[in-house]
C-alpha cells in the first residue's frame, strides 16, 4: 500500500493595510462539547483573530474552568444566562451555539435578530419545521450561519469528488457509512435531554443517527448530493435501542436520492469494540473509503495497488471568520445540511425505536470512563460493516431482532 500525506490547501497570502481587529465572540454552552469550542476560541484569540467577549451558561464558569481552557485571570469574559442580553452588552459580532438540540432554533433566531453571525452546532434543529424556520430567519437577517459538521472542513472531500469526477472508480453505485461506537450507561445520564426523543411536547431527537454519529449521515449525503434537501426522494429507517432510553442507539437508514445511487448508513453505540466511523463510495471499478475523523482516504481500484492519503482540514470557525473578512464561501451553510435534516425529520416522525429483546444484548463493565457498565449487542460490529459494504438495512442482513419501520419523504 502506498501512503502519502496530501498537501493542505494554502490560501493566497493577504496583506491588509490595517490589521483587522479581533472579532468579539460569545459562546453559548461552554461545558460538555462546549469545552472544545472554548479551547478553539482561545487558540484563535492567541492568534489575534477573535476575542472571547462572553459566555452564556446557566451557571457561570469558574476561574478554574476558564484556566483549564487556557484563559488567564485577566481574560475573564462577561457571563450571563440571558443569551440575547449578553449579545447586546458585549457587542458580539459572532456567536457559537453549543447548547441542547431543542434550543438551537430559538437561540439562532435570537442572534439573527441582532445581526450576529453564527457557528451553530449540529444537528441544526430537532425537526424540519424548526430547521426551516431557522434557515429562513438567518437568510432574512442577512447573517452568515455555519453548521458545525467539522468533517465538511476536511480537504479529503474535494479530493474524493475529483477522484469520482475523473472516473477513478468508474460509475458510482452507492454510498455506505458505518459507525460502531462504545458508550456506557453514564453517557445517557450526562444531561436531562440525553437519549430523549422529546421532553413534554418539545422534540429533542437525540438518537445515534441524528447526534452522536450524525457526521456519518451528513458526510455521506454531502458526497452523494451536496446535502441538498430537494435531492431526497425517500427514506427507509430501522430504529432500535438496547439501552433503557427513548431514542435509538442502533439503527440503519437508506436514503434514495433523485437520479442517484442510494445512501445507506448503519450505526450503533453498542459496539463490541470502538471503531473509527467511515464512508465508502462504491464504484463499478473500485471504491473510496473515507475515515472522516482522521481525514484519511483509501482508494482501491482495479489494476492498481491501494493508495492511502491523509489530508488537511479547515477549522469551521476560521472559515466563518474568513467569510466575514474576505468573502470566503462558507463550508457548511444551512442549505448543505438540508438532506441530513430530512433524515432527522424521518427519525422524528418514525415509530418509537424498537427495544431489543434481552437476548440480543449483554452488559459489560469495560466502558470508556473507568469501566462503567454498558450494553453491547454481540455481532453488531460486523453487521454495521456489512450494512455499509452491501448497502443493506439490518433486516436485510438477517439480524434476528430487526423489523422494519419506514418513513418516506417526497
Amino acid at each position: 500500500m502506498r501512503k502519502v500525506t496530501a498537501p493542505s490547501a494554502t490560501p493566497a497570502a493577504r496583506v491588509p493595510a490595517v490589521p483587522a481587529a479581533p472579532v468579539p465572540v460569545v459562546l453559548a454552552g461552554a461545558r460538555g462539547h462546549g469545552r472544545w469550542h472554548l479551547a478553539n476560541v482561545r487558540r484563535l484569540q492567541h492568534q489575534g483573530r477573535v476575542r472571547l467577549a462572553g459566555i452564556c451558561e446557566l451557571e457561570p464558569l469558574s476561574t478554574g474552568e476558564l484556566a483549564a481552557s487556557g484563559f488567564g485571570a485577566d481574560e475573564s469574559p462577561e457571563q450571563s444566562d440571558d443569551f440575547g442580553a449578553l449579545l447586546g452588552v458585549t457587542g458580539a459580532r459572532a456567536a457559537i451555539i453549543c447548547t441542547p438540540i431543542q434550543t438551537h432554533t430559538e437561540l439562532a433566531l435570537t442572534a439573527a435578530a441582532r445581526g450576529v453571525h453564527l457557528l451553530l452546532e449540529k444537528p441544526p434543529a430537532a425537526g424540519w419545521a424548526d430547521y426551516a424556520r431557522m434557515a429562513e430567519g438567518v437568510e432574512r437577517a442577512g447573517i452568515a450561519c455555519q453548521v458545525g459538521f467539522q468533517s465538511f472542513g476536511s480537504h479529503a472531500l474535494p479530493a474524493i469528488r475529483e477522484l469520482v469526477a475523473t472516473g477513478a472508480i468508474g460509475n458510482v453505485t452507492g454510498f455506505g457509512a458505518a459507525g460502531a461506537w462504545v458508550r456506557d450507561d453514564a453517557y445517557f445520564r450526562r444531561a436531562p435531554w440525553a437519549g430523549r426523543r422529546r421532553i413534554g411536547t418539545t422534540d429533542v431527537v437525540d438518537g445515534v443517527l441524528t447526534n452522536p454519529l450524525a457526521h456519518a449521515v451528513a458526510t455521506a449525503l454531502e458526497l452523494a448530493c451536496r446535502g441538498r434537501s430537494e435531492e431526497v426522494v425517500s427514506i427507509e429507517s430501522e430504529l432500535f435501542r438496547a439501552h433503557a432510553i427513548e431514542a435509538d442507539d442502533t439503527s440503519s437508514v437508506r436514503i434514495t436520492t433523485a437520479g442517484g445511487p442510494p445512501v445507506t448508513v448503519a450505526v450503533t453505540l453498542c459496539a463490541e469494540r470502538p471503531g473509527e466511523p467511515y464512508v465508502i463510495v462504491h464504484g463499478e471499478k473500485g471504491r473510496i473509503t473515507f475515515w472522516y475523523k482522521q481525514d484519511r482516504v483509501l482508494v482501491q481500484r482495479a489494476g492498481r495497488g491501494p493508495e492511502e492519503t491523509v489530508h488537511g482540514r479547515t477549522d469551521l470557525l476560521e472559515n466563518l471568520l474568513d467569510h466575514l473578512g474576505h468573502g470566503t464561501p462558507l463550508l457548511v451553510p444551512p442549505a448543505s445540511t438540508g438532506a441530513f435534516m430530512r433524515v432527522v425529520e424521518a427519525v422524528r416522525t418514525a415509530p418509537e425505536p424498537a427495544p431489543l429483546p434481552d437476548s440480543a444484548w449483554e452488559t459489560r463493565h469495560d466502558g470508556p470512563d473507568g469501566g462503567g457498565p454498558r450494553r453491547v449487542v454481540p455481532g453488531i460490529d460486523s453487521l454495521v460493516a456489512a450494512g455499509a459494504e452491501s448497502l443493506s438495512l439490518f433486516s436485510e442482513l438477517g439480524a434476528p431482532w430487526a423489523r422494519v419501520s419506514e418513513a418516506a419523504t417526497s
